[in-house]
Protein backbone atom coordinates (compact mmCIF):
# COMPACT_ATOMS: atom_id res chain seq x y z
CA UNK A 1 0.00 0.00 0.00
CA UNK A 2 1.45 3.65 -0.69
CA UNK A 3 1.13 6.61 1.73
CA UNK A 4 -1.42 8.60 2.38
CA UNK A 5 -1.29 11.58 -0.44
CA UNK A 6 -3.13 14.90 0.07
CA UNK A 7 -3.13 18.13 -2.08
CA UNK A 8 -0.83 21.16 -1.11
CA UNK A 9 -3.90 23.18 -1.59
CA UNK A 10 -7.83 23.45 -0.90
CA UNK A 11 -10.14 22.35 -3.33
CA UNK A 12 -12.03 24.75 -5.84
CA UNK A 13 -15.44 25.45 -5.99
CA UNK A 14 -17.03 22.97 -8.19
CA UNK A 15 -15.18 20.04 -6.57
CA UNK A 16 -16.48 21.04 -3.25
CA UNK A 17 -20.03 22.02 -4.65
CA UNK A 18 -20.88 18.42 -6.80
CA UNK A 19 -19.47 16.15 -4.33
CA UNK A 20 -22.15 17.88 -1.55
CA UNK A 21 -24.82 17.81 -4.11
CA UNK A 22 -23.66 14.18 -5.26
CA UNK A 23 -24.10 13.34 -1.18
CA UNK A 24 -27.70 15.16 -1.41
CA UNK A 25 -29.12 12.48 -3.53
CA UNK A 26 -28.13 10.24 -1.19
CA UNK A 27 -30.29 12.38 1.32
CA UNK A 28 -33.03 12.75 -0.55
CA UNK A 29 -33.28 8.65 -1.06
CA UNK A 30 -33.38 8.63 2.80
CA UNK A 31 -36.73 10.52 2.77
CA UNK A 32 -38.20 10.06 -0.43
CA UNK A 33 -39.64 6.35 0.19
CA UNK A 34 -41.24 7.63 3.65
CA UNK A 35 -42.97 10.50 2.06
CA UNK A 36 -44.44 8.55 -0.68
CA UNK A 37 -45.62 5.55 1.57
CA UNK A 38 -48.62 7.02 2.95
CA UNK A 39 -49.89 8.09 -0.47
CA UNK A 40 -49.54 4.73 -1.79
CA UNK A 41 -50.86 3.02 0.90
CA UNK A 42 -53.84 4.95 1.00
CA UNK A 43 -54.48 4.89 -2.96
CA UNK A 44 -53.65 0.94 -3.33
CA UNK A 45 -52.00 2.21 -6.40
CA UNK A 46 -50.00 -0.99 -7.88
CA UNK A 47 -51.12 -2.90 -5.11
CA UNK A 48 -49.49 -1.56 -2.06
CA UNK A 49 -49.50 -3.28 0.62
CA UNK A 50 -47.94 -2.34 4.52
CA UNK A 51 -45.86 -5.34 3.62
CA UNK A 52 -45.20 -4.26 -0.05
CA UNK A 53 -43.99 -0.87 1.61
CA UNK A 54 -41.51 -3.24 3.83
CA UNK A 55 -40.20 -5.10 1.34
CA UNK A 56 -39.33 -1.96 -0.68
CA UNK A 57 -37.73 0.08 1.78
CA UNK A 58 -35.45 -2.97 3.09
CA UNK A 59 -34.97 -4.35 -0.47
CA UNK A 60 -33.97 -0.95 -1.33
CA UNK A 61 -31.64 -0.53 1.49
CA UNK A 62 -29.77 -3.95 0.56
CA UNK A 63 -29.30 -2.85 -2.77
CA UNK A 64 -27.88 0.42 -1.22
CA UNK A 65 -25.64 -1.59 0.96
CA UNK A 66 -24.46 -4.04 -2.10
CA UNK A 67 -23.36 -1.00 -3.98
CA UNK A 68 -21.17 0.74 -1.36
CA UNK A 69 -19.23 -2.52 -0.82
CA UNK A 70 -18.75 -2.99 -4.66
CA UNK A 71 -17.75 0.32 -5.74
CA UNK A 72 -14.64 1.14 -3.56
CA UNK A 73 -12.59 -1.40 -5.75
CA UNK A 74 -14.10 0.19 -8.81
CA UNK A 75 -13.57 3.32 -8.07
CA UNK A 76 -9.78 2.54 -6.41
CA UNK A 77 -9.02 1.00 -9.75
CA UNK A 78 -10.81 3.50 -12.37
CA UNK A 79 -11.05 6.74 -10.46
CA UNK A 80 -13.46 8.63 -8.70
CA UNK A 81 -14.73 10.91 -11.21
CA UNK A 82 -15.82 8.68 -13.84
CA UNK A 83 -17.64 6.42 -11.08
CA UNK A 84 -18.87 9.14 -9.58
CA UNK A 85 -20.96 10.40 -12.75
CA UNK A 86 -21.41 6.74 -13.72
CA UNK A 87 -23.49 6.47 -10.17
CA UNK A 88 -25.22 9.49 -10.48
CA UNK A 89 -26.31 8.72 -13.88
CA UNK A 90 -27.82 5.24 -13.22
CA UNK A 91 -29.71 6.47 -10.08
CA UNK A 92 -31.51 8.88 -11.58
CA UNK A 93 -32.75 6.98 -14.33
CA UNK A 94 -33.75 3.78 -12.46
CA UNK A 95 -34.98 6.90 -9.95
CA UNK A 96 -37.12 8.59 -13.01
CA UNK A 97 -38.35 4.90 -14.28
CA UNK A 98 -39.82 4.56 -10.78
CA UNK A 99 -42.36 6.89 -11.13
CA UNK A 100 -43.23 4.62 -14.26
CA UNK A 101 -43.72 1.58 -12.77
CA UNK A 102 -46.76 -0.73 -13.57
CA UNK A 103 -46.71 -2.68 -10.82
CA UNK A 104 -45.21 -3.11 -6.64
CA UNK A 105 -43.00 -5.68 -8.37
CA UNK A 106 -41.22 -3.44 -10.86
CA UNK A 107 -41.28 -0.39 -8.16
CA UNK A 108 -39.41 -3.02 -5.54
CA UNK A 109 -36.90 -4.01 -8.68
CA UNK A 110 -36.15 -0.77 -9.80
CA UNK A 111 -35.79 0.50 -6.16
CA UNK A 112 -33.51 -2.02 -5.92
CA UNK A 113 -31.73 -0.70 -8.83
CA UNK A 114 -31.45 2.73 -8.02
CA UNK A 115 -30.14 1.61 -5.06
CA UNK A 116 -27.12 -0.13 -6.32
CA UNK A 117 -25.94 3.18 -7.84
CA UNK A 118 -26.89 5.53 -4.69
CA UNK A 119 -24.99 3.11 -2.65
CA UNK A 120 -21.69 4.72 -4.13
CA UNK A 121 -22.60 8.20 -4.39
CA UNK A 122 -21.39 8.68 -0.48
CA UNK A 123 -17.79 7.05 -0.09
CA UNK A 124 -16.69 8.41 -3.67
CA UNK A 125 -17.37 12.06 -2.63
CA UNK A 126 -16.39 11.38 0.77
CA UNK A 127 -12.94 9.57 -0.41
CA UNK A 128 -12.39 12.55 -2.85
CA UNK A 129 -13.00 15.46 -0.54
CA UNK A 130 -10.92 13.48 1.66
CA UNK A 131 -7.81 13.51 -0.55
CA UNK A 132 -8.67 17.38 -1.76
CA UNK A 133 -8.45 18.58 1.84
CA UNK A 134 -5.76 20.58 2.88
CA UNK A 135 -3.72 18.84 5.52
CA UNK A 136 -5.28 19.13 8.88
CA UNK A 137 -8.56 19.50 7.34
CA UNK A 138 -9.60 16.10 6.08
CA UNK A 139 -12.61 16.47 9.25
CA UNK A 140 -13.74 19.78 8.23
CA UNK A 141 -13.82 18.43 4.59
CA UNK A 142 -15.90 15.16 5.10
CA UNK A 143 -18.51 16.36 7.57
CA UNK A 144 -19.03 19.61 5.32
CA UNK A 145 -19.08 17.40 2.52
CA UNK A 146 -22.17 15.27 4.72
CA UNK A 147 -23.95 17.77 5.22
CA UNK A 148 -25.36 17.60 2.03
CA UNK A 149 -27.00 14.33 2.73
CA UNK A 150 -28.95 16.08 5.61
CA UNK A 151 -29.91 18.68 3.80
CA UNK A 152 -30.90 16.74 1.14
CA UNK A 153 -33.41 14.82 3.33
CA UNK A 154 -34.68 18.12 4.91
CA UNK A 155 -35.35 19.22 1.02
CA UNK A 156 -37.38 16.28 0.11
CA UNK A 157 -39.20 16.78 2.85
CA UNK A 158 -40.03 20.18 2.25
CA UNK A 159 -40.69 19.69 -1.11
CA UNK A 160 -43.39 16.87 -0.17
CA UNK A 161 -44.71 19.50 1.57
CA UNK A 162 -44.88 21.53 -1.15
CA UNK A 163 -46.27 19.33 -3.48
CA UNK A 164 -48.92 18.46 -1.23
CA UNK A 165 -50.15 21.77 -0.79
CA UNK A 166 -49.75 23.67 -4.06
CA UNK A 167 -49.59 20.96 -6.56
CA UNK A 168 -52.20 18.28 -5.25
CA UNK A 169 -49.53 15.66 -6.06
CA UNK A 170 -49.40 12.05 -6.78
CA UNK A 171 -46.54 9.96 -5.87
CA UNK A 172 -45.02 9.62 -9.04
CA UNK A 173 -44.06 13.27 -8.26
CA UNK A 174 -41.43 13.20 -6.39
CA UNK A 175 -39.31 10.35 -8.26
CA UNK A 176 -39.71 12.15 -11.45
CA UNK A 177 -38.06 15.34 -9.72
CA UNK A 178 -35.27 13.61 -8.08
CA UNK A 179 -34.59 11.65 -11.56
CA UNK A 180 -35.01 14.96 -13.84
CA UNK A 181 -32.45 16.93 -10.87
CA UNK A 182 -29.87 14.08 -10.75
CA UNK A 183 -29.83 14.09 -15.10
CA UNK A 184 -29.03 17.55 -14.47
CA UNK A 185 -26.37 17.56 -12.56
CA UNK A 186 -24.99 14.75 -14.51
CA UNK A 187 -23.46 17.25 -17.44
CA UNK A 188 -21.70 19.27 -14.48
CA UNK A 189 -19.82 16.57 -13.02
CA UNK A 190 -18.73 15.78 -16.63
CA UNK A 191 -17.82 19.08 -17.64
CA UNK A 192 -16.74 20.34 -13.94
CA UNK A 193 -15.04 17.96 -12.11
CA UNK A 194 -11.26 16.52 -12.43
CA UNK A 195 -9.99 13.56 -11.33
CA UNK A 196 -8.73 13.55 -7.82
CA UNK A 197 -5.56 15.14 -7.41
CA UNK A 198 -4.13 12.34 -4.71
CA UNK A 199 -5.44 9.60 -7.16
CA UNK A 200 -3.70 10.95 -10.30
CA UNK A 201 -0.37 11.12 -8.22
CA UNK A 202 -1.17 7.23 -6.57
CA UNK A 203 -1.55 6.36 -10.16
CA UNK A 204 1.40 7.86 -11.98
CA UNK A 205 3.65 6.49 -9.28
CA UNK A 206 2.71 3.28 -10.49
CA UNK A 207 -0.13 1.80 -7.18
CA UNK A 208 -3.26 2.95 -8.73
CA UNK A 209 -5.02 1.16 -11.97
CA UNK A 210 -3.16 -2.10 -11.08
CA UNK A 211 -4.27 -3.24 -8.30
CA UNK A 212 -7.17 -5.78 -8.25
CA UNK A 213 -10.04 -5.83 -6.40
CA UNK A 214 -9.10 -8.93 -3.85
CA UNK A 215 -5.86 -7.28 -3.45
CA UNK A 216 -7.84 -3.91 -2.58
CA UNK A 217 -10.08 -5.74 0.09
CA UNK A 218 -7.08 -7.76 1.76
CA UNK A 219 -5.78 -4.05 1.85
CA UNK A 220 -7.88 -3.80 4.61
CA UNK A 221 -7.47 -6.22 6.97
CA UNK A 222 -4.13 -7.17 6.63
CA UNK A 223 -1.58 -6.64 9.12
CA UNK A 224 -2.45 -3.36 11.61
CA UNK A 225 -4.99 -2.44 9.09
CA UNK A 226 -7.90 -5.64 10.37
CA UNK A 227 -7.90 -4.15 13.87
CA UNK A 228 -8.54 -0.59 12.51
CA UNK A 229 -11.15 -2.16 9.40
CA UNK A 230 -13.20 -4.09 12.57
CA UNK A 231 -13.16 -1.18 14.80
CA UNK A 232 -14.23 1.33 12.18
CA UNK A 233 -17.03 -1.30 10.59
CA UNK A 234 -18.82 -1.78 14.07
CA UNK A 235 -18.59 2.20 14.66
CA UNK A 236 -20.13 2.45 11.32
CA UNK A 237 -23.18 -0.02 11.69
CA UNK A 238 -24.06 1.30 15.33
CA UNK A 239 -23.86 4.35 13.81
CA UNK A 240 -26.22 3.70 10.94
CA UNK A 241 -28.56 1.80 13.05
CA UNK A 242 -29.01 5.29 15.09
CA UNK A 243 -29.30 7.59 11.76
CA UNK A 244 -32.22 4.85 10.02
CA UNK A 245 -33.58 3.69 13.69
CA UNK A 246 -34.50 7.18 14.47
CA UNK A 247 -35.63 8.49 11.09
CA UNK A 248 -37.54 5.82 10.61
CA UNK A 249 -39.69 5.46 14.52
CA UNK A 250 -38.57 8.53 15.99
CA UNK A 251 -41.94 10.00 15.87
CA UNK A 252 -44.02 7.20 16.90
CA UNK A 253 -42.02 6.39 19.41
CA UNK A 254 -42.64 10.15 21.04
CA UNK A 255 -46.41 10.05 20.41
CA UNK A 256 -46.28 6.44 22.85
CA UNK A 257 -44.30 8.36 25.28
CA UNK A 258 -47.76 10.89 25.44
CA UNK A 259 -45.94 13.88 23.94
CA UNK A 260 -48.23 16.20 21.72
CA UNK A 261 -45.45 16.95 19.29
CA UNK A 262 -47.48 18.35 16.34
CA UNK A 263 -46.53 16.40 12.86
CA UNK A 264 -44.52 14.06 12.37
CA UNK A 265 -42.78 15.36 9.58
CA UNK A 266 -42.09 18.81 12.12
CA UNK A 267 -40.02 16.77 14.49
CA UNK A 268 -37.63 14.51 11.51
CA UNK A 269 -36.93 18.25 10.07
CA UNK A 270 -35.66 19.34 13.93
CA UNK A 271 -33.87 15.90 14.30
CA UNK A 272 -31.95 16.66 10.59
CA UNK A 273 -31.45 20.29 10.73
CA UNK A 274 -29.81 19.50 14.47
CA UNK A 275 -27.17 16.34 12.22
CA UNK A 276 -26.52 19.60 9.75
CA UNK A 277 -25.59 22.08 12.85
CA UNK A 278 -23.28 18.97 14.58
CA UNK A 279 -21.54 18.25 11.03
CA UNK A 280 -20.61 22.28 11.34
CA UNK A 281 -19.35 21.55 14.66
CA UNK A 282 -17.71 18.16 14.48
CA UNK A 283 -15.57 18.92 11.98
CA UNK A 284 -14.30 22.05 13.14
CA UNK A 285 -13.56 20.38 16.36
CA UNK A 286 -12.53 17.39 14.83
CA UNK A 287 -9.81 19.26 13.12
CA UNK A 288 -8.21 21.01 15.84
CA UNK A 289 -8.83 17.77 19.33
CA UNK A 290 -7.69 15.14 17.23
CA UNK A 291 -10.78 12.90 15.42
CA UNK A 292 -10.44 9.69 17.84
CA UNK A 293 -11.00 12.07 20.69
CA UNK A 294 -13.56 13.96 19.02
CA UNK A 295 -15.92 10.66 17.43
CA UNK A 296 -15.21 8.89 21.21
CA UNK A 297 -16.70 12.36 22.25
CA UNK A 298 -19.65 12.18 19.84
CA UNK A 299 -20.56 9.12 20.62
CA UNK A 300 -20.19 9.26 24.15
CA UNK A 301 -22.76 12.49 24.35
CA UNK A 302 -24.94 10.44 21.78
CA UNK A 303 -25.35 7.83 24.45
CA UNK A 304 -26.12 10.12 27.01
CA UNK A 305 -29.08 12.43 25.30
CA UNK A 306 -30.45 9.31 23.59
CA UNK A 307 -31.06 7.88 26.97
CA UNK A 308 -32.14 11.37 28.24
CA UNK A 309 -34.68 10.92 25.84
CA UNK A 310 -36.43 8.67 28.27
CA UNK A 311 -37.24 11.05 30.78
CA UNK A 312 -40.61 12.58 30.13
CA UNK A 313 -40.48 16.21 29.30
CA UNK A 314 -43.42 18.89 30.49
CA UNK A 315 -42.52 21.47 27.87
CA UNK A 316 -43.43 20.76 23.99
CA UNK A 317 -40.65 23.28 23.51
CA UNK A 318 -37.70 21.10 25.72
CA UNK A 319 -38.92 18.19 23.74
CA UNK A 320 -37.89 20.18 20.81
CA UNK A 321 -34.78 21.12 22.25
CA UNK A 322 -33.84 18.04 23.11
CA UNK A 323 -34.31 16.16 19.71
CA UNK A 324 -32.67 19.06 17.98
CA UNK A 325 -29.58 17.81 20.39
CA UNK A 326 -29.61 14.55 19.63
CA UNK A 327 -29.78 15.15 16.39
CA UNK A 328 -26.71 17.20 16.48
CA UNK A 329 -24.67 13.91 18.22
CA UNK A 330 -26.07 10.90 17.16
CA UNK A 331 -25.91 11.82 13.03
CA UNK A 332 -22.25 13.60 13.13
CA UNK A 333 -21.00 11.06 15.40
CA UNK A 334 -21.63 8.64 12.39
CA UNK A 335 -19.94 10.72 9.70
CA UNK A 336 -16.85 11.26 11.92
CA UNK A 337 -16.09 7.98 11.15
CA UNK A 338 -15.97 8.34 7.30
CA UNK A 339 -13.67 10.96 8.55
CA UNK A 340 -11.60 8.28 10.30
CA UNK A 341 -11.29 6.48 7.51
CA UNK A 342 -10.55 8.75 5.14
CA UNK A 343 -7.85 9.57 7.62
CA UNK A 344 -6.37 5.86 8.89
CA UNK A 345 -6.02 4.32 5.05
CA UNK A 346 -3.74 5.15 2.08
CA UNK A 347 -4.54 6.75 -1.56
CA UNK A 348 -4.53 2.86 -3.30
CA UNK A 349 -7.50 1.00 -0.74
CA UNK A 350 -9.50 4.33 0.45
CA UNK A 351 -12.13 4.20 -1.88
CA UNK A 352 -12.84 0.87 -1.40
CA UNK A 353 -12.17 1.59 2.85
CA UNK A 354 -15.53 4.26 2.80
CA UNK A 355 -17.29 1.31 0.91
CA UNK A 356 -16.91 -1.38 3.44
CA UNK A 357 -17.39 1.41 6.17
CA UNK A 358 -20.44 2.44 4.14
CA UNK A 359 -21.74 -1.20 2.74
CA UNK A 360 -21.33 -2.41 6.76
CA UNK A 361 -22.81 0.44 8.11
CA UNK A 362 -26.20 0.42 5.84
CA UNK A 363 -26.56 -3.47 7.54
CA UNK A 364 -27.31 -1.62 10.68
CA UNK A 365 -29.69 0.90 8.32
CA UNK A 366 -31.49 -2.45 7.51
CA UNK A 367 -31.50 -3.64 10.84
CA UNK A 368 -32.07 -0.38 13.46
CA UNK A 369 -35.45 0.36 11.66
CA UNK A 370 -36.27 -3.92 12.46
CA UNK A 371 -35.37 -3.88 15.99
CA UNK A 372 -37.81 -0.18 16.59
CA UNK A 373 -40.38 -1.55 14.72
CA UNK A 374 -40.49 -4.95 16.82
CA UNK A 375 -40.20 -2.50 19.97
CA UNK A 376 -43.32 -0.82 18.51
CA UNK A 377 -44.97 -3.72 18.11
CA UNK A 378 -44.31 -5.01 21.33
CA UNK A 379 -45.66 -1.96 23.07
CA UNK A 380 -42.23 -1.11 24.66
CA UNK A 381 -40.55 1.54 22.69
CA UNK A 382 -40.84 3.88 25.02
CA UNK A 383 -38.58 3.90 26.89
CA UNK A 384 -36.80 0.64 25.44
CA UNK A 385 -36.10 1.89 22.17
CA UNK A 386 -34.02 5.11 23.56
CA UNK A 387 -31.94 2.78 25.74
CA UNK A 388 -31.50 0.41 22.57
CA UNK A 389 -30.03 3.84 21.02
CA UNK A 390 -27.82 4.73 23.57
CA UNK A 391 -26.65 1.05 24.00
CA UNK A 392 -26.12 1.29 20.44
CA UNK A 393 -24.02 4.38 20.94
CA UNK A 394 -21.85 3.21 23.76
CA UNK A 395 -20.91 0.15 21.45
CA UNK A 396 -19.33 2.40 19.02
CA UNK A 397 -17.52 3.83 21.66
CA UNK A 398 -15.63 0.58 22.67
CA UNK A 399 -15.24 -0.02 19.52
CA UNK A 400 -13.33 3.28 18.07
CA UNK A 401 -11.38 2.34 21.31
CA UNK A 402 -9.38 -0.07 19.53
CA UNK A 403 -8.87 2.26 16.66
CA UNK A 404 -5.33 3.70 16.29
CA UNK A 405 -5.31 7.49 16.25
CA UNK A 406 -2.77 7.69 13.33
CA UNK A 407 -2.26 5.73 10.64
CA UNK A 408 0.26 2.73 10.78
CA UNK A 409 3.83 3.26 9.78
CA UNK A 410 3.18 1.96 5.98
CA UNK A 411 5.04 -1.63 5.70
CA UNK A 412 7.60 -1.44 2.46
CA UNK A 413 7.28 -5.33 2.00
CA UNK A 414 3.37 -4.95 0.81
CA UNK A 415 3.77 -1.24 -0.38
CA UNK A 416 1.87 -1.66 -4.14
Amino acid sequence: MTSTTQTPSAPTFWPVALCWLAVAFDGFDLVVLGAVIPRLLDSGDLGFTPEAATAAATIGLCGVGIGALAIGPITDRHGRRITLIGCLAWSSLMTLLVAASPSVEVFIGLRFLAGLSLGGLLPIALAYMSEASREGRAGTAVTRTMTGYHVGAVLTALLALWFMEHLGWDWHSLFIAGGVAGLVVVPLLWAKLPESGAYEAARASGAEGTQSTSASIRGLVQGSYLRISIGLWIASFMGLLLVYGLNTWLPTIMREAGYEVGAALTLLLVLNVGAVAGLVVGGWVSDRRGNKPSALAWFALAAVFLAGLSIKLESETLVYVAVFVTGFFVFSAQVLVYAFVGLLYPTDVRGTALGFSAGIGRLGAILGPTITGALVSAGIAYPWGFYVFAAAAAIAVLALLIVPAMAPVPDPARTS
